[in-house]
Formats: C-alpha cells, structure tokens, sequence
C-alpha cells in the first residue's frame, strides 16, 4: 500500500511536538517535586512551562514574517531555550536516579540540593554550549587517495559545511570561517550544504563574505537539506553573484582530479549516487572526490569507486543526547573519518548551528584535509 506523505508528515509533526509538551512537563514536574513548590508558584510555572514550547513554533513563523531585529531576537530566545530544555531533562533525569540511587541505600538526601545541583548543572552545560557553538575549531586531517595526481600530492582542502546562515547565524560568522579558511594552505574549498538555514531575505548580504575566500582552484558548494526547504533556486540566486561554483549535478576535473558534486534530492526525489557519477562522466579509474551533503549510501559510492566522499549533515548531534539519535540513523558514518581500502568517508560535525544556538557534547568544525598519494601494496 502506497504511503501518503501529507499524513507521514502530520504524524511525525504530532510526535515531535508531544515529545516537546511532555519533556516540559517533566521539568515542571522535577521543578515542583525538588523545590516543593505548591499554590501559585507550581501554577506560574505550570503556565510558564506551557507557554515555553509553543513559543518556538510561534516564534519559527514569526521569524519568517519578521526579518529584522526583534523577530531575530525572539526566535533567538525561543530556539534557546530548546536546548537549555533538553540539558534541564537530561539533568533532572540524573538527579531523580540520584534520589533513587540514594533511597535503596536508605539515605535521604534534602531534595532542595538535589534540585539546585541538577538546575546548576544543566545552566552552566548550557552556557558552555553557548560559547562553543560560536568556536569553531580547525580539525587537521590526512587523506590518502589512490593514483593522486603529482599536481595534488601533498595539497590541502578545506570542507565548510551546515553554517545555517539566517535567523541566528549570519555574515560575520561566516566572515569568521572565512578568515580561517584563508589562514590554512589550501587549494581548494568545499562548501557541502546546508549554508542556509530559514531566512527568507537578506540572502545575498549573508553570503557576501564569501567573495573573500582565496583558493587557488576555486571553491564549491552543493545543496543540503535546507537549501531544499529554503527553496533551491533562492538559494543558488544568490549564490551565483559570488565566486562560489555551484556543482548542481556536475562533474569537473581539476588537473587530473575529479570534483563530483551531487545536489540533495528535492522532495519526492530519489538519487543513487552511483549511477548520477557514472551519467556524469566519473571514472573509477580516476581519483576523485564526491560531495553529498549526507553521508549516506556510502556502500554505493565504495562500489563505484569514489575515493573520498565527503559530507555533513548530521552535526554530530549537535546538543547531547541527539548523538545517539543521529548514530541510531547513519550508523558508525555518523561522524569522523572512516577508511575502507580504497574509498574514505569524512563526516564533519559542521561550523553552524540549527534551532538552538548551542552544541553540547561536540565541537563545530571547518576541516582542514591534506592530500596524500596512497602506497601501492
């Protein structure tokens, strides 16, 4: 029986915003039942904490009805609050295992100083998230690629992915990246998706950093996921009044090396990387390297011969516990580097931010790959 997409999407919409009033209510809970709140108090927060989530879903539409300072400053707050939320859960679920812990040795700890510590606790992680998540690192790593050619042996790239310029994010941040990027010595810079995020207008000012990128070779950019819910000719519009090259289902080769860039599917659509690389004129006999936003289908990509696909995506979970959400999904090509004979996969856990403008349990990252030629065995 043929599924119906509209009823797939209401029903995973209906789930994640049950799961988002009843992670609320278990903060109300904690918060009532450490504190001993009674009366008015526990009735203020109960409203308080009802209101929280629905602020988000109001404030994800305001925000595209209201580009401007006070619309940014609202979904700011709200999508904050999201991840502050989800640190109040995971901590209260520590203390309530405290207390029982605590209870089957008999003991009875004061709950008050269990609530404060779990409160404590989960404020200063988030704090935390906040300043990292404006940090990005530079993660150095060394590929090796079969039959690289001598124009390339020892040369350096650079992958930016999931910036999510819009509500939050917008052109000083990537100006940052940008001047990172610029501090390495690279050739040339992949940008794999995800380069907006919801903003409606002011594209072409966020991306205008971009004309500030040197790389001898050029840089890249192909659509992720967002770019699809942004609208993908809205998108590559502004992209193309800068000097990034789009690869929207296309293949170069820069001195001998093959650059396949494969945009995300758009809805309703199916892709097999394999044949898209093979109708694109790839040859397995070529090094190469494939961008696609996800990292997925990668047994596919192996067995036609890519030697380094890389991607985002998944920001490596981005707020903790999400790794074990996005683990459940790609499995081990959830993150990091991954070798298998010939074919690498790079996962970068992305320089950006979606939703709450924190990462918890995870560095954001631009990475810096050198090229290397792989040893005949």
């Amino acid at each position: 029986m043929a599924r119906n997409p509209v009823l797939l999407i209401s029903f995973f919409i209906a789930v994640a915003i049950s799961i988002l009033f009843l992670s609320h209510y278990f903060i109300y809970f904690s918060l009532a039942h450490f504190f001993a709140l009674t009366g008015r108090r526990k009735l203020v927060l109960g409203v308080i904490l009802f209101l929280l989530p629905a602020s988000f879903i109001a404030a994800s539409i305001l925000a595209r009805r209201m580009d401007n300072p006070a619309g940014r400053a609202i979904y700011f707050g709200s999508a904050l609050w999201l991840g502050v939320g989800l640190t109040l859960v995971v901590a209260f679920a520590l203390a309530w295992a405290a207390l029982g812990a605590a209870r089957l040795a008999a003991l009875r700890p004061p709950l008050a100083v269990l609530g404060m510590s779990a409160t404590a606790l989960a404020l200063m992680y988030a704090a935390y998230g906040v300043w990292n998540a404006r940090h990005p690192r530079v993660q150095h790593l060394t590929v090796k690629i079969k039959n690289l050619p001598p124009a390339w042996q020892g040369k350096t790239v650079v992958q930016i992915s999931d910036v999510h310029l819009g509500h939050i994010l917008g052109a000083s941040f990537l100006q940052s990246l940008v001047e990172e990027s610029n501090a390495q010595k690279r050739e040339a810079v992949f940008i794999t998706g995800d380069l907006f995020d919801g903003a409606d207008g002011r594209l072409e000012q966020l991306v205008a950093p971009l004309d500030s990128l040197v790389a001898p070779r050029g840089v890249y950019f192909i659509t992720g996921n967002h770019e699809t819910y942004l609208g993908v000719e809205r998108a590559l519009a502004a992209l193309e009044k800068t000097k990034v090259k789009i690869l929207n289902d296309e293949m170069l080769t820069l001195d001998g090396l093959e650059i396949i860039g494969i945009a995300y599917p758009q809805r309703g659509e199916n892709k097999d990387l394999a044949e898209v690389a093979k109708r694109l004129g790839h040859d397995p006999e070529r090094p190469s390297i494939l961008l696609y936003h996800s990292p997925a289908q990668t047994e596919r990509a192996k067995a036609a011969g890519i030697n380094l696909q890389l991607a985002g995506h998944t920001h490596y979970g981005q707020i903790f516990p999400f790794q074990f959400v996005t683990w459940r999904v790609f499995g081990k090509y959830y993150r990091g580097l991954h070798v298998e004979g010939d074919y690498t996969l790079y996962t970068s856990s992305g320089a950006g931010t979606w939703g709450p403008a924190m990462r918890t349990g995870n560095r954001p990252e631009i990475a810096v790959i050198n090229l290397q030629i792989a040893s005949a065995e």
